[in-house]
C-alpha cells in the first residue's frame, strides 16, 4: 500500500499551554507539570534556567526558584485540545487525533482547494494563531510517520515539507530512538545501527526474521513506507449548554435562574440520546476574565435541578457571598464528562428501594445547606485510624486525601473498627503481676496483657489478645519522630477494642462493635 500525503499539526508544549489557559498564566511563566515527584512537562522558561523533563522535582525547584508546579491531568490535555480539533475541521475536514497537541490531516484534499500543501498549512497555521496558540508547526509528508518528525525538526522554520518519495533520505540522518521502541533502540546501538538510514538499509527479510512481525513494521517505517491511513474522527455529539448573560450578571440567584431552562433542555438532550449524566464539568466566566472551572459527580445521575445546584455551589465556592458576586458573570458552561446508558439507571419493576429515598433526602438537605453540609467518611491511606478517616461532600469522589494504594507499614489488618473516637482515651494495660505493660525497642512485651480498662477505673479481664503493630514515623528526625504500638483486646463479655502504647501511656483509640 502506498503511503497517503499527510498533513501533521504539532503544538510543541501542549501540557504545559492547556494548564497556562485554564489557569490565564503567563507565556513567559516558568511552569513544570509533575507526575508523582518527577517533571512530566516543564516550559520553555523553565528550561532556560535548567529544568529537565524526569527530573525530581525538587532539584528542578533548586535550579529555579520561582518555579510554578502543577499536577499533570491527562483528561485537561484532551479537553482543552477539542477547541483546536473544532477550529481545525472548520478550515480543512477529517482530522484525526494523534495524541493531544498532535492531529494529521489527509493533505490531497486540502492541497487542491487551498493551491498547494504550503498554502493549506498556512491556512492550518492561521486557524491556531487566531485561537492564541503560537508556535505550533507543520509537517507534510509521505505517512503520518514522517509528517510528524518534519513538523518536530528543530528550528525556525514554521512549515517544512517533504517531498514525494523523499521519505527514506529525510529519514535517514536520525537516530533510531525515535521509533519510540528503547528496548530495540538500546540493541541496535550495540550493533552498530545508530540511524533509521543504517537501519533502513538492511533486508527487510532479516529484520523480520530476527525482531518478529514488530520489528518488520519498524523498519518499514524507518525506509519512508508508513502504510498507515488517516482515519478521520467522529465529531462527539455536541450535549453541552453554554448560556452567555449580556449585560453580565453580579447575583448569583440571578445567575442560576438565567441557567435553569438550559439546565432543562442540557438533561432533556441527554434523555434523548438515551444517556445519563454522571458527572459534569461547570466553566464560569467572569467579567474580570477569571475562569472558574470544577467538575462535579452525582452517586447516581444528574437532573436539572442538580444540575443549577451545581452551579450555584461553585459559584458559592469562589469566595462569593449568597447575594452578590465580586465580578459579573458572563458565560456559564456545563459539559458532560462521564455518561452511561439511560437503561443501566432504570427503575427497579416494584419502584426504588430505601437507598434511593436516602438519597432524595441527602440531595434535598445538600441543597438547602450547600455543598458541604452533607459529609460522608470513606477510607483513605494512614495509619491511624484518624488518619485514614477522609471526609467527603455526598456525591463526590474522594481527593486530595493520603493514597490507600501505598503500603503504610504499621497499618491495622481488615475489618477496620465501627467506632473511633475522636480523642483517644486514657487507657490501662496490666499484666499478670498487676505491672503496667510496656513495650521495647525490638517490640518485645514486658509481660502478657491480663487486665486492661478503657475508663481509668473499671479493671476487665483480657480474653484474648493480639499484637503489636508498630508505628515507627520519621525516625530519622529526633525532635519529630513517633513511635507507637497498636494491640486488639477482647474482654470477657466478647467486645473488641483497640488500645495503642504511645509515650509510654496507654489509650483507647477505637472499639470494634
Amino acid at each position: 500500500m502506498n503511503a497517503t500525503r499527510t498533513i501533521v499539526l504539532w503544538c510543541p508544549d501542549w501540557p504545559i499551554t492547556a494548564v497556562a489557559r485554564v489557569r490565564g498564566l503567563a507565556a513567559d511563566a516558568p511552569v513544570v507539570l509533575i507526575d508523582g515527584s518527577v517533571v512530566f512537562a516543564c516550559s520553555a522558561a523553565a528550561r532556560v534556567e535548567g529544568v529537565r523533563r524526569g527530573m525530581r522535582v525538587r532539584e528542578a525547584q533548586a535550579r529555579c526558584p520561582q518555579l510554578l508546579v502543577f499536577p499533570y491531568e491527562q483528561a485537561l490535555d484532551i479537553r482543552s485540545f477539542e477547541p483546536v480539533l473544532e477550529a481545525i475541521e472548520q478550515t480543512m475536514p477529517g482530522v484525526q487525533l494523534l495524541r493531544p497537541g498532535t492531529c494529521a490531516v489527509r493533505a490531497r484534499g486540502p492541497a487542491r482547494y487551498y493551491g498547494g500543501e504550503e498554502e493549506a498549512a498556512l491556512w492550518l497555521l492561521d486557524a491556531l494563531d487566531a485561537l492564541g496558540i503560537h508556535g505550533s508547526r507543520v509537517g507534510v509528508a509521505d505517512g503520518p510517520f514522517t509528517a510528524e518528525h518534519a513538523a518536530r525538526l528543530p528550528g525556525r522554520q514554521r512549515i517544512r515539507i517533504v517531498p514525494e518519495g523523499e521519505s527514506a533520505e529525510f529519514l535517514a540522518p536520525m537516530p533510531v530512538g525515535l521509533l519510540g521502541q528503547p528496548a530495540l533502540a538500546t540493541l541496535l546501538r550495540r550493533l552498530g545501527i545508530h540511524t533509521l538510514g543504517e537501519f533502513s538499509r538492511l533486508a527487510a527479510a532479516d529484520v523480520g526474521a530476527r525482531f518478529g512481525e514488530s520489528g518488520a513494521w519498524l523498519h518499514s517505517l524507518a525506509s519512508g513506507r508508513d502504510s498507515r491511513p488517516v482515519v478521520a474522527r467522529t465529531p462527539p455529539e455536541q450535549l453541552d449548554r453554554v448560556v452567555e448573560f449580556e449585560p453580565p450578571l453580579d447575583r448569583i440567584d440571578q445567575v442560576t435562574f438565567g441557567f435553569r431552562a438550559a439546565a432543562d433542555e442540557f438533561i432533556a438532550e441527554l434523555v434523548c440520546a438515551k444517556l445519563v449524566c454522571t458527572a459534569i464539568r461547570i466553566e464560569v466566566d467572569s467579567e474580570s476574565g477569571d475562569v472558574s472551572e470544577r467538575g462535579w459527580l452525582h452517586p447516581r445521575s444528574f437532573t436539572a435541578a442538580d444540575v443549577v445546584d451545581r452551579v450555584r455551589w461553585q459559584l458559592q465556592g469562589a469566595g462569593a457571598v449568597d447575594s452578590g458576586l465580586g465580578s459579573g458573570i458572563t458565560r456559564v458552561r456545563v459539559i458532560p464528562e462521564n455518561v452511561d446508558a439511560i437503561g443501566n439507571h432504570e427503575e427497579g419493576l416494584w419502584g426504588t428501594g430505601l437507598d434511593e429515598r436516602i438519597h432524595h433526602g441527602l440531595s434535598r438537605v445538600q441543597s438547602m445547606l450547600g455543598h458541604g453540609a452533607v459529609l460522608t467518611a470513606v477510607l483513605g491511606g494512614g495509619r491511624t485510624l484518624l488518619d485514614r478517616r477522609t471526609l467527603v461532600a455526598w456525591g463526590d469522589r474522594p481527593t486530595g486525601g493520603k493514597p490507600s494504594s501505598q503500603p503504610w507499614p504499621g497499618r491495622l489488618p481488615t475489618p477496620a473498627p465501627s467506632s473511633v473516637f475522636e480523642a483517644p482515651r486514657p487507657a490501662i494495660v496490666l499484666d499478670a503481676e498487676g505491672a503496667t505493660v510496656d513495650v521495647d525497642e525490638r517490640g518485645t512485651l514486658s509481660g502478657a496483657p491480663a487486665q486492661f480498662s478503657t475508663d481509668g477505673t473499671t479493671l476487665l479481664p483480657v480474653g484474648a489478645w493480639t499484637g503489636p503493630w508498630t508505628i515507627d514515623e520519621r525516625w530519622w528526625d529526633v525532635d519529630d519522630s513517633r513511635r507507637a504500638s497498636r494491640f486488639q483486646l477482647v474482654d470477657r463479655a466478647g467486645v473488641a477494642w483497640l488500645l495503642m502504647l504511645d509515650g509510654g501511656h496507654w489509650w483507647a483509640e477505637a472499639r470494634y462493635d
